[in-house]
This record gives structure tokens, sequence and C-alpha cells, in this order.
């Protein structure tokens, strides 16, 4: 069954002019280590943060919270699985939520995708609560 969905679409410049202004404030304030240094891998480091900013705002709406309500940007997290496909982390207060909304006797997975068109970057999230084995 599906817990929620979320999606949203960033502009890859007013990230690249974001981290022109605020550098390393801003990207520690918003991403998490391993976030970083993925990005600043890539040759469109703009792009990358540009879609884990989508990511963590799509995945804010699919748990019905939106940032305003005490979730915290690093408590969601895209990292890549060996074959590249992101996938969610959540910890802290985004955790505690995603807990609370899956039923007793299922699981929760949290779904994400990720593109980019520049100057867009897009991300959508959908979260499956499956029932367990």
């Amino acid at each position: 069954m599906i817990l929620g969905i979320g999606s949203d679409l960033a502009n890859i410049e007013r990230i690249a002019g974001t981290l022109e202004r605020f550098g390393d404030r801003f990207r520690h304030r918003v991403f998490t280590p391993t976030e970083i240094a993925k990005a600043e891998r890539r040759a469109d480091t703009p792009g990358t943060y540009a879609k884990r900013w989508a990511a963590k705002e799509a995945c804010s709406k699919a748990l019905g919270t939106g940032l305003a309500m005490g979730i915290s940007w690093k408590d969601m997290a895209v990292v890549n699985l060996p074959t590249g496909q992101p996938i969610m982390e959540l910890t802290g207060w985004a955790a505690e939520r995603l807990a609370k909304m899956t039923p007793e006797g299922h699981e929760a997975i949290v779904h994400v995708t990720l593109t980019d068109d520049h100057p867009w970057a897009q991300a959508f999230v959908v979260i499956e609560a499956r029932p367990l084995p």
C-alpha cells in the first residue's frame, strides 16, 4: 500500500548561486557528509546537489510533514546502491515519522527517483508499506 507520495522541482542555477554565496555553510546545513562527497566528485556538482535538495523536499512531502514540523534536512539523505540506484536513508525525526505512519505488521520502503535537464532537477518519492513475511 502507498503511504505517501512527494515530488519537487529545483532550479540548478539557484542551487549553484546558493553554493557560491554560502559555500560550506549551506552544504553542511543541508547535506550529509556522504552526499557532499558524492556531489563534489561529480562534474555537475550543482546539479547533483539540486537533485538531492529536490529529493529531501519530496521526501518531506511524502512523509506528510513538509519541512515545517521539526524534520531536519540531514534526517533525509540520498545514498546510492552499488548499482547506482538512489535510495533515501531516514534518521532522526524523519525515521520516527516513518515508523509512526507504517501500519503494524508492515515494513516501509522509501522509493526515490532523480532526474535533471538543465536548469531543472526533479525528484519523486513514494513511501510503500509491504506486509512482513
